[in-house]
């Protein structure tokens, strides 16, 4: 007895042993490289301050970007996963344009090891942003057309009636002479959910007044990125994406995903069988189905909808013969819930924020819409919505830099972008924490290295929807600003102190601000 569990004991010990020298060996990756490194934490990696709650994203994002200020490129480990950080504008255009076709991918979670690894009904997996290779370039090339200029000029009319009637309703509760106190992320979500119902899924609803309509209590809680259970699925897939992708986790739970995909088919039928054409999502798909959305050739990818638009590169212009099922096109729906919903509402609450302390501005300044513009692209610059953006290395790069720094970024291996901290670098912005629009006025903004404003992404794997993003955010600042001014409230957190989570960039408390009639 005693010699079973002495030889039991024994392999407990062998195998902890392997996995550790295991877990340590990842730890190497970086001993090679002529790059600097920050020493991980065992298991944790450099990842511990946020995991364990003691760091927000940002200042995690900050503190990983200030450890080596005088190298291009660093090294961390995110838990066991080495990442090359890249820290200087010029490297961030060489790897995410100049040589992308090195880095066309976003890092594989529920995308799989190839395109026949991802389950059609995957909807997360199926979306544009996690997509790869050859399949991802041709979802990009057949929904670019649905994002120029001409496109969103149709979907304004759609945005503009959201915006308005938002403020319609805060109108008429002052009216009612009731306090405008309210939790900006809460309001701004609600106006960024009517516009993606009636935008991407062809309904209309109002969240402000109907608070509880089943299309924002479920959407709210498909972009729950907090509860425990997707907590989970996040490690999961972050650790063991193999595994997770043959359990087919997804990040969207089944009964949402199947009551906003009966509503999309349902919808598509409708229109089918009585000849319904509305200018939203939901055409512009049915029209992918038909073959008939392809670009016009006539028209110039121009920054019409302001200065941090990005432009559509000769990917998104390309021709393709894929046909795509009905799943994996309105994945793509899910896409546009999930980007309009979180990152939306969280550039639009944050701009609200500035504008409590931009005591000078008038509304007189916000209908000349080039000054409009600064103030989103500054807003933009202070609180880009994605913190950081990532690619990853499908064969082996060599790396120069042109001044003697040379390795290899092994195929498999991935890069980071700390966009929240290059915009908040002083090298970059003159007091980056003072919010001031004048850095994108006529003259100042051809100073700006477009490596280091990023506030939706570079390159062909940019954000395919800055048009819309930007015309719904001008369009509600447009119409609240135009009988309200935001002010401090007592409840207003100054300065905000942002939330220890590791998914969102939210506040601590909220931001409440009080909306003040102007007449």
């Amino acid at each position: 007895m005693v010699q079973v569990d002495f030889l039991t004991a024994g392999a407990v010990f062998a195998i902890i042993l392997l996995v550790y020298h295991y877990i340590a060996k990842k730890y190497e990756y970086f001993l090679p490289k002529p790059i600097p490194c920050i020493k991980p934490s065992f298991l944790l990696g450099s990842s511990g301050p946020m995991m364990l709650r003691q760091k927000d994203i940002i200042s995690h994002v900050q503190w990983l970007y200030n450890q080596f200020p005088d190298f291009k490129v660093a090294g961390f480990y995110d838990l066991t996963t080495p990442i090359f950080m890249l820290r200087n504008p010029d490297v961030i255009k060489k790897i995410g344009v100049k040589d992308f076709d090195y880095f066309t991918d976003h890092t594989p979670t529920m995308a799989g090891a190839s395109e026949k690894e991802v389950n059609g009904d995957q909807l997360f997996a199926n979306s544009l942003f996690a997509l790869r290779g050859q399949k991802w370039r041709d979802m990009r090339a057949t929904l670019s057309p649905a994002f120029t200029g001409s496109k969103m000029r149709h979907m304004f009319e759609l945005v503009a009636a959201s915006a308005k009637s938002t403020a319609e309703y805060f109108k008429s509760e002052a009216k009612a002479g009731k306090r405008l106190e309210y939790e900006m992320k809460d309001t701004l979500s609600r106006f960024s959910n009517d516009v993606i119902a009636t935008v991407a899924f062809g309904i209309e609803v109002d969240s402000m007044r109907e608070r509880e309509n089943d299309f924002y209590v479920k959407g709210k809680q498909m972009v729950n990125f907090q509860s425990i259970v997707v907590l989970l699925k996040f490690l999961l897939i972050r650790t063991v994406p193999s595994l997770a992708q043959k359990l087919k986790i997804d990040f969207i739970d089944k009964d949402l995903a199947a009551y906003f995909k009966t509503m999309i088919t349902d919808n598509m039928k409708q229109r089918d069988a009585h000849g319904i054409i509305r200018n939203d999502m939901i055409h512009m798909l049915m029209e992918v189905r038909k073959g008939a959305l392809k670009h016009q050739k006539e028209e110039k990818d121009t920054k019409d909808a302001g200065f941090a638009t990005v432009e559509e590169s000769t990917v998104g212009k390309s021709n393709h013969s894929r046909v795509w099922t009905e799943n994996e096109l309105i994945a793509q729906c899910f896409l546009f819930f999930l980007a309009g919903f979180e990152t939306v509402s969280v550039a639009m609450t944050f701009l609200a924020y500035e504008l409590t302390e931009e005591n000078q501005l008038t509304y007189e300044d916000l209908q000349k819409m080039e000054y409009m513009d600064m103030v989103v692209s500054e807003g933009l610059r202070k609180w880009p919505p994605a913190v950081v953006s990532d690619r990853f290395c499908n064969k082996d790069y060599l790396f120069d830099d042109g001044e003697g720094t040379r390795f290899v970024i092994d195929k498999g291996q991935t890069v980071w972008i700390p966009t929240i901290a290059i915009h908040n670098d002083p090298k970059y912005y003159p007091n980056p924490e003072k919010f001031d629009p004048e850095r994108f006025n006529e003259q100042n903004r051809s100073n700006i290295n477009l490596g280091a404003y990023l506030p939706f992404g570079i390159g062909p794997r940019n954000c395919i929807g800055s048009r819309l993003a930007l015309m719904e955010v001008k369009s509600i600042m447009y119409y609240l600003l135009k009988d309200f001014s935001f002010e401090p409230s007592e409840k207003t957190q100054i300065p905000l102190k942002m939330a220890k989570n590791m998914f969102a960039m939210q506040a601590e408390n909220g931001v409440w601000l009080e909306l003040k009639p102007r007449h």
